[in-house]
């Protein structure tokens, strides 16, 4: 049993990409980047770290990769980065790679579907970490730097008139224009043997079940859901999970309008760079796929 829903348009994007044929049981190899204090105050290097990871102790979680979103811009990116990451979790499935799904809010939509009674039968773990229920909003690492952009308007970078013109399409579609979204995403495969799940204890519960120490994080919006939800990046890393952002499979919510205004993909960079100073390394989907990192077409910087 495999998901098979369609939504209009949005999500027809198709990517022809090449990439290696991994055996099912080989080692991932993964260069990390993470961003290193030097001796200047306020100043980093980037240093990279090669790991070899067990596929059966590895799992990537999916997070908030919805159908739609009340960001028109924000559907538009996930609908352009869907099909390589739909690739990136084929080929580590294929490797022995557990993939959890975490549309947060919509696990209902998947109430019976076999991944998700995977992760509901998972047996409780005898060391859950206080408060993995909840969200995060900072480790004590980061109270070393500042916040890199203001998100404190939400985040988006419609055009007003587009926008409004969005709401009205969503409420006519019987949806709330203010949080339209059902399920996942229908571009990205659920096979029977994933897991589906926004709960963080029953996410940690299943990751200890499995043995699992590492874990990739992908989806979005890195600012806020990828950072913060009760199996986002903080989560993780302080409850000593190695977990790691694929940083070319992630966006952010940030309007350039706001400080330090620049346009939106920079401000996506800026949140990626404070993730790797005091949170946790990242990657990118070429180390999986090969070729090169994947980039939104609108970058300039592309």
């Amino acid at each position: 049993m495999r998901s098979s829903l369609n939504f209009g348009g949005f999500f027809a994007l198709v990517f022809t990409l090449s990439y290696p044929s991994l055996a099912e049981g080989e080692s991932i190899q993964l260069t990390l980047r993470h961003q290193v204090a030097t001796e200047t105050e306020g100043k980093f290097r980037a240093h990279l770290e090669q790991q070899q990871w067990k596929p059966s102790e590895t799992a990537v979680i999916v997070c908030d990769m919805w159908d739609l979103h009340h960001c028109k811009n924000a559907v538009m990116r996930v609908a352009e980065m869907a099909p390589r990451m739909n690739r990136v979790l084929e080929t580590l499935r294929a490797q022995g790679v557990l993939i959890i799904h975490a549309p947060s809010s919509c696990v209902d939509f998947y109430r019976g579907h076999p991944a998700r009674q995977i992760a509901r039968n998972a047996p409780p773990g005898a060391n859950l970490p206080k408060d993995i229920g909840e969200w995060c909003h900072q480790i004590p690492a980061e109270k070393k730097g500042v916040y890199p952009i203001d998100q404190s308007d939400g985040g988006e970078d419609d055009d007003p008139v587009e926008h409004a013109a969005w709401a009205q399409y969503l409420a006519e579609m019987g949806r709330n224009p203010r949080a339209p979204w059902k399920r996942q995403c229908d571009v990205l495969v659920i096979h029977d043997h994933d897991a589906i799940s926004d709960s963080g204890v029953e996410i940690w519960n299943l990751l200890e079940h499995r043995n699992i120490k590492n874990i990739l994080m992908v989806g979005v919006h890195t600012n806020m859901c990828v950072l913060g939800r009760p199996f986002g990046l903080r989560q993780m890393a302080q409850n000593g999970k190695n977990v790691v952002l694929m940083r070319d499979m992630t966006d952010s919510m940030y309007n350039p309008k706001m400080w330090p205004y620049v346009n939106h993909f920079r401000g996506n960079d800026r949140i990626i760079a404070y993730i790797e100073k005091y949170v946790c390394p990242t990657v990118t989907s070429d180390q999986i796929l090969g070729g090169t990192p994947f980039r939104f077409k609108n970058d300039p910087d592309s």
